[in-house]
């Protein structure tokens, strides 16, 4: 019934494409003013050292706060998280809908995505190699702060009766901020929270995802001779469906195909990596001497030892999504008792989205010397262009993991605006249909037409959530640090048992 519904409605789409254009003028023209605004506020620079971000300062800033006030739980924990997943914990009988694994594999869907492959190649090509040091540096300090948040979002959820699960910074901010006795305050940036998590879900964590997808798609059929060239609307249309068949099991269907795709296309990706350093391995101290070096160079591409220092923080931020807040609604789903344990499994996130992934990517474009040709090629397209280096259909690899990270980040931002969506118009099976209606529609208008001013909105609202999700981080850091010592305790005594 549902999926009827959902495919009657896009059918409904179809006609969007003769009229893409006028679409996207009205659009662009009605939104440019609150697009710009946004992006005045959100990304709002403060006046040292040229300019930084302070969304960006917000970030790094939390990550190193949780490194240092949780004694470094980045690396204490990293042998138990494995265990973790690994299911040596596992108690089937615990209240959740997914796995360890499950949970972790869904929250990577939505981070281990289009960043990894063109994000990691803007770095580089405009803060030099150097930046692929402060990347690393930040995907490790990111595992504290991903620690604090996913702990919080297992031990404030909303448990129901028939076995489902909420939760995320909305309920842990609007809960937490209750028992201090700050309800009213924790309400209003819970409500904050949701309304830019759904943008950034339908923005960048489906248009922008379905938009990419189709270009690469398109490279690789010919171009402008493909057959999909001026075929947006159907490529689209197809992989709405295929978003749409997933997404209407809920949280455990949609875990069952990420558990499948997250390790298929991030082996795939790392295996193809892998070949072309060692093809090079006798550059790869080469490489690492220009990592190392570059990234203290007192004269650099990006503005010299500072900027690139900023454009490695900034692309590892916008990567791994540590601060944002996102992750936790996935991670909230895991079958658990303990909030601690799915907190340990969460600092795995960024160290493979950030610290293996993305530093195998720079490896690849540094070695292939593919971003010092001088050619203005950037994004997506460097990348593609250092793997062609080696083997020319390697292309065709890239384009089958863009299309996988791209079909599984879209599938778990899903997840993350729905229960975002739920939160402020309740958990009813209209709501949920009418906003799985609404995803599975920008999907295909995010591969139809170029609309800046939305995405740019998106991104936006993307990175707002940084400020509320934080904010309830610093407010509660109390509440995980004790949780921490507890389990740490427990865990010491015997008392949290092997399975």
């Amino acid at each position: 019934m549902v999926f009827r519904y959902l495919i009657t409605f896009m059918l409904a789409l179809v006609s969007i494409p003769a009229f893409a254009q006028s679409i996207d003028d009205v659009i662009n023209e009605a939104l440019n003013p609150v697009s710009d605004f946004l992006f005045t506020v959100v990304f709002f620079k403060v006046p040292i050292f040229g300019g930084i971000p302070f969304v960006l300062i917000s970030l790094v800033g939390c990550a190193v706060f949780f490194t240092f006030y949780l004694n470094f739980i980045n690396f204490r924990g990293f042998k138990h998280a494995l265990d973790l997943v690994r299911g040596k914990y596992a108690d089937p009988t615990q209240k959740g809908e997914v796995s360890h694994f499950q949970a972790l594999a869904t929250a990577l869907s939505g981070t281990v995505g289009l960043g990894n492959i063109g994000g990691v190649a803007a770095a580089i090509s405009v803060g030099g190699p150097g930046a692929t040091f402060w990347m690393i540096l930040a995907g490790f300090l990111g595992m504290s702060s991903k620690f604090a948040e996913c702990t919080l979002g297992v031990k404030y959820r909303n448990e129901y009766e028939d076995g489902r699960v909420s939760g995320g910074p909305m309920y842990y901010i609007s809960k937490g901020f209750a028992e201090m006795g700050l309800g009213p305050i924790g309400k209003v940036i819970a409500a904050i929270f949701a309304v830019s998590c759904i943008g950034g879900a339908l923005g960048g964590g489906n248009m922008y995802q379905a938009n990419q997808a189709f270009k690469q798609f398109v490279g690789v059929t010919g171009g402008e001779a493909s057959f999909f060239y001026d075929k947006g609307w159907l490529f689209g249309l197809i992989l709405a469906a295929g978003v749409a068949l997933v997404i209407i099991g809920g949280i455990r269907s949609i875990a069952k195909v990420t558990e499948k795709i997250v390790p298929f296309m991030a082996v795939l990706y790392l295996i193809c990596g892998l070949i072309i350093i060692g093809m090079h391995y006798t550059h790869i101290p080469d490489a690492f001497g220009q990592i190392i070096s570059g990234a203290f160079a007192p004269e650099g591409i990006a503005g010299g030892f500072v900027g690139v220092l900023i454009q490695g923080f900034q692309r590892a931020a916008f990567s791994n999504e540590a601060g944002i807040g996102s992750a936790s609604i996935a991670h909230s789903a895991v079958r658990t008792s303990e909030p601690v344990s799915e907190g340990m499994v969460a600092v795995l996130e960024p160290f493979i989205d950030t610290v293996v992934i993305c530093t195998v990517t720079a490896l690849v474009i540094i070695i292939s010397g593919a971003y010092d040709a001088g050619n203005g090629i950037e994004g997506i397209s460097l990348t593609s262009a250092a793997f062609a280096s080696v083997i020319s259909w390697f292309p065709n690899v890239l384009a089958l993991a863009a299309i996988l990270f791209a079909f599984s980040t879209m599938i778990a931002w899903s997840y993350y605006g729905r229960k975002a969506w739920t939160y402020l118009l309740g958990e009813t099976a209209m709501s949920e249909l009418v906003y799985k209606m609404i995803f599975c529609s920008f999907t295909i208008i995010g591969c139809s037409a170029s609309l800046g001013a939305v995405l740019n909105m998106s991104d936006a609202l993307f990175f707002a959530m940084a400020f509320s999700n934080i904010i309830g981080l610093i407010v509660l850091r109390k509440v995980v640090h004790s949780e921490l010592s507890v389990y740490w305790r427990r865990l010491k005594e015997h008392k949290i048992t092997r399975a």
